[in-house]
């Protein structure tokens, strides 16, 4: 048997026991008194190495094992967990989460979602690709990626290369009788360097982040990658205060998108802690712009069938033609606002952002002059009010071309008024997250700098 055959009878076995379990308990809560329960479950394992200037600077192995159980008494709620799956941790687990029930206040919008809106479909979404990878082999590949980026003249130094593979099992289980199995893999390879002297440095990276190995950029593409980022920096300015259109290459953008998930979403929304209050079919982008949550894209970085509450999910658009078609909702925070669960209860699944006709050289075309931003830095976004403001490092443009590096300045607006200006979005998408986004064109915001 392959070793990659032998992880994939593993994890089918480690499955199974955790269903076995999370039953198990379910049936010792409703014993107990409980009217509900629900267990999620949850086995990670992983290598990571990381190298610098050639040599090993660490070398980790992983296993750990999660198990929290929460009950319902009434509407009177109680959670506990363990990382330690012996029968009388389990058991320690469970006394825990009957006794803190039974003495919390009752919550009128506590309890397990709908029976009805259970996951009864689980196709294969391809999540599952475990590496064979021994610790010698992740060595030698750190140091490949490491020595293609030092070898690019003016890189004078080396933060480290980064090797990880993981995998994760998981069940969550709940008293409708509902059992979800989950498997997945996630491995990423990344780089670190330095160009300059004391009288001038600048550190970038790059990494890529895959469900299967076989996805991955090559270790010396990675390498070139992250010394042609770091060069590129060498001699950044300042700019002088001005306003003017604000590209954000498709790495920042995402990041744009997901303050609009955040704002989108149960927890900021029943707390009237969200800019986006009663915006539903409203318009909050240009009508040509699209939004769509696609759950069960094949290797997706957030693919799911169900969500953390065994809701299954489905492709829904957040924002059609401009428009806010909806909210990013668990069962708890829909009951919180008279709305029903659109599947969201731990986050969004795979948001894709429908890309316009332009790559990376057409978005700089049709900045024409302007800021090109490729890293942003600080908190500085309130969801509640919308305000937008953030120390951000990248390039200034001129006539559609790269004109020089620019840092030490500050980027500012409405998040409102920046997602109403979208200019154009791009179709040089970035794989490596849930939010599929190219670069992201803004018309018009305020850039702070000397």
């Amino acid at each position: 048997m392959t070793e990659v055959a032998a992880r994939q009878d593993r994890s089918q076995q480690d499955l199974d026991r955790l269903a076995e379990l999370a039953e198990d308990v379910i049936g010792r809560a409703r014993a107990a008194g409980a009217s509900q329960a629900e267990v999620s479950a949850s086995i990670d394992t992983g290598l990571g190495v990381n190298v610098r200037l050639g040599e090993v600077e660490t070398v980790e192995h992983t296993r750990d094992r999660g198990f929290g159980l929460t009950v319902y008494f009434g509407q009177r709620k109680g959670s506990a967990s363990t990382a330690d799956l012996h029968p009388d941790s389990i058991q320690a687990t469970l006394d825990q989460a009957c006794a803190i029930a039974r003495y919390t206040e009752e919550d009128p919008a506590a309890g397990l979602a709908d029976a009805d809106r259970m996951a009864t479909e689980f196709p294969d979404l391809d999540l599952w690709h475990p590496w064979a990878l021994d610790t010698a082999g992740a060595i030698v590949l750190g140091q490949e990626i490491e020595a293609a980026g030092r070898a690019h003249a003016g890189i004078t130094n080396s933060e480290g290369a980064s090797v990880q593979a993981s995998e994760s099992m998981a069940v969550y289980a709940n008293s409708h009788g509902f059992v979800g199995r989950e498997r997945g893999t996630r491995h990423s390879l990344s780089l670190s360097l330095i160009a300059g002297n004391d009288e001038g440095m600048q550190r970038d990276y790059w990494y890529d982040s895959v469900r299967s190995p076989a996805d991955f950029m090559s270790a010396r593409a990675l390498g070139d990658k992250a010394a042609e980022r770091t060069l590129s920096r060498l001699g950044a300015r300042s700019l002088s205060t001005r306003e003017c259109p604000v590209l954000f290459a498709p790495e920042v953008a995402r990041g744009l998108i997901g303050h609009l998930v955040g704002a989108a979403s149960g927890g900021a929304l029943y707390r009237r802690a969200s800019f986006l209050l009663d915006q539903v079919g409203q318009p909050v982008m240009p009508a040509w712009m699209n939004i769509v949550e696609q759950p069960r894209l094949p290797r997706g970085q957030g693919s799911a069938n169900f969500d953390a509450e065994g809701v299954a999910t489905r492709e829904s658009a957040l924002v059609e033609g401009g428009v806010l078609a909806r909210y990013a909702l668990g069962s708890y925070s829909a009951r919180k606002l008279g709305l029903a669960s659109t599947g969201n209860a731990g986050g969004i699944h795979n948001l894709v952002v429908e890309p316009g006709a332009d790559d990376f050289d057409g978005m700089l075309a049709r900045l024409g002059t302007g800021l090109l931003v490729t890293e942003v830095m600080g908190p500085g976004v309130n969801i509640t009010t919308g305000d937008y403001s953030r120390g951000a490092a990248g390039f200034w443009v001129e006539g559609g071309r790269i004109a020089y590096p620019v840092e030490e300045i500050t980027i500012a607006a409405h998040l409102r008024d920046m997602f109403a200006g979208i200019v154009a979005v791009g179709r040089d998408v970035d794989p490596r997250s849930h939010i599929l986004t190219g670069s992201i064109l803004v018309g018009r915001m305020t850039v702070a700098g000397e």
